[in-house]
């Protein structure tokens, strides 16, 4: 079936573009919002050809598969007559629990959701910054020389141009869209954003003295207000205030001094209280925050850190399926402005390489008992596995049978342990399966030799994976299924 036929398909189950409110995709799925979903006919969707899950959340998600999403929507936008513009995230996972959970989503989950719908449309940034920021490092340790050699040079000051213009304004970035989110003006929480870095607060701090300022002549670090303190932590609570100031202030402002007053009472009224409160608290969650994680991925005790990681590595997929991994985006963030690092992704990113161990164990056992639609499948789904896109695998193979589920998760295990054990760092998030190499220099030994431990830990998991769902699975499991 080609692109055009099945959107054509997809149109036609979810009731016809009279159904039809809005249509967008993330890198897997087409969304779609339907005015009537009793309309639509998921048992219909999930039998089409192409389509590897169906799921109803705040909308319809068509699991595609990374690609065909984007190819498919756009052509299902084309024939449906709608635009897109709906609220996306680039979760990749959601189990059988989400999807009888439909549209019920607690408190923490919706505020977790909330830091995710901020940050993920960062990630493209995020991850041509790391990506930057690990290559350029490899550079240095592979040709210490490297400034002697102009192109190499010229290159690496490239790369480095490219991580900093990210992650120098990732505040303003992350009020921009905290300001989307949250409904305020989207310049005024870039602004507020990018107030946390300047060096005025460090002025201002030193200037008021007392609590803010540890004592005269004192280092900036540790001051209780400097620039910085609270990061991404700080713009997010700061935008969250804007917003509710910015309705407030705009309900009452006469029109014709609406566009030149407004913006200037809400910055006046927020940037207050912003300093002197919120960025002080969220500045000590920060640390701790940063301190707990470091205490663990970073413990001197190898039995300590490699349980850390066989357990980050089990849980992840659980917890993403559950929808609280969202809450990982703000911690990995708060580590990169902090230490420079991720220690926690190396061993998170092992769990979608259990899957695909566990996806080839059950390709074998398709084979031998002639079940050519799950070798269908998992043909089609292992190469974005490998890449690092665990969706097609974990909709089209190991969730639905459930076992492989858990069997992939414990050896995914092993590779998080074995990385953590060897203190694998990354220079970003977002990346994952062999893509992830380059970015996985920060650790504190040699960047080339973090590389090579990385892609150690990804063959573990491989392996692992394909063992313990080998030795569980029996024959007849994969021929029903």
């Amino acid at each position: 079936m080609t692109n055009q036929e099945l959107s054509l398909k997809i149109l036609e189950l979810v009731g016809g573009k009279e159904n039809v409110t809005g249509a967008t995709n993330c890198m897997t799925r087409l969304r779609v919002n339907l005015k009537d979903y009793n309309k639509a006919d998921i048992e219909g969707l999930k039998a089409t050809e192409g389509v590897l899950q169906v799921i109803q959340m705040d909308n319809l998600h068509v699991v595609l598969g990374p690609g065909k999403a984007k190819k498919v929507t756009d052509l299902f936008k084309e024939e449906a007559g709608v635009a897109g513009g709906m609220s996306t995230d680039a979760s990749w996972q959601e189990n059988k629990a989400a999807n009888k959970a439909g549209q019920k989503q607690g408190k923490v989950k919706t505020a977790l959701k909330a830091v995710g719908d901020i940050f993920v449309p960062l990630i493209p940034g995020v991850i041509a910054a790391g990506l930057c920021s690990g290559i350029a490092t490899l550079i240095t340790q592979v040709n210490p020389e490297y400034a002697t050699i102009k192109w190499l040079f010229i290159l690496h000051q490239f790369l480095t141009m490219i991580n900093t213009a990210f992650m120098t304004y990732i505040t303003a970035w992350a009020g921009y869209r905290a300001a989307e989110k949250f409904g305020a003006t989207p310049i005024l929480g870039g602004m507020l954003g990018m107030i946390t870095t300047m060096a005025n607060i460090n002025t201002i701090s030193e200037q008021v003295g007392g609590f803010f300022w540890v004592a005269e002549g004192a280092d900036a670090l540790n001051a209780v207000l400097r620039a910085g303190r609270g990061g991404v932590l700080a713009v997010i609570l700061g935008v969250l205030l804007l917003a509710k100031v910015e309705k407030f202030v705009r309900s009452k402002m006469p029109d014709a001094l609406d566009i030149v007053v407004s913006p200037l009472v809400i910055l006046a009224v927020c940037v207050v209280p912003y300093v002197f409160v919120i960025m002080p608290i969220t500045g000590v969650i920060s640390n701790l925050l940063v301190s707990v994680v470091g205490s663990v991925c970073m413990s001197e005790s190898v039995a300590v850190r490699m349980l850390a990681g066989f357990l980050g590595s089990f849980l992840f997929l659980p917890l993403v399926a559950m929808g609280m991994h969202h809450g990982l985006v703000a911690l990995y963030t708060v580590q990169l402005q902090t230490i420079g690092f991720v220690t926690l992704y190396p061993a998170l990113a092992m769990a979608g390489a259990g899957q695909v161990g566990a996806a080839i164990a059950i390709w074998l056992k398709a084979r031998r008992t002639g079940n050519k639609r799950m070798m269908s499948v998992i043909g089609g789904a292992l190469p974005a596995g490998v890449l690092g896109v665990g969706e097609p695998l974990i909709y089209g193979v190991t969730l639905p049978m459930g076992k492989p589920f858990i069997t992939a998760g414990l050896g995914a295990g092993f590779g998080g342990a074995f990385c953590m054990a060897m203190k694998v760092a990354a220079t970003t998030w977002g990346p994952s399966g062999i893509l992830a190499l380059p970015i996985m220099t920060a650790g504190g030994t040699n960047p080339a030799m973090q590389v090579a431990c990385y892609g150690i830990g990804l063959v573990i998991s491989y392996i692992m994976g394909f063992i313990i769902t080998n030795v569980s699975l029996k024959a007849e499991d994969v021929a029903n299924a």
